[in-house]
């Protein structure tokens, strides 16, 4: 599996939760008795707002931190090509 494809399921799977996580929260208010919610549907809804917030987040903080040391190993090795082409 690719980086990219692998990327791809991540994010669907998790915009996926966030859908089913909706549907069943709208869904405890249509049933009987409606309007209320039961607490094992608010549960499932919270799990999926988790799952979903973990996947995009770890994924936000792993592509921010990468971006961050590919510019310091750039900056680095600038400051060595400058260096040797003044000796």
């Amino acid at each position: 599996m690719t980086k990219e494809t692998k990327e791809n399921v991540q994010i669907v799977s998790a915009i996926a939760m966030l859908i089913g996580g909706f549907l069943l929260a709208v869904a405890g208010f249509i049933v009987p008795p409606t309007g209320q919610i039961h607490e094992s549907v608010l549960g499932v809804f919270a799990e999926c707002l988790i799952y979903a917030g973990s996947i995009f987040g770890v994924t936000i903080y792993i592509q921010t931190k990468y971006a961050e040391l590919r510019s310091y190993l750039d900056d680095k090795l600038k400051r060595k090509e400058e260096k040797d082409a003044q000796d």
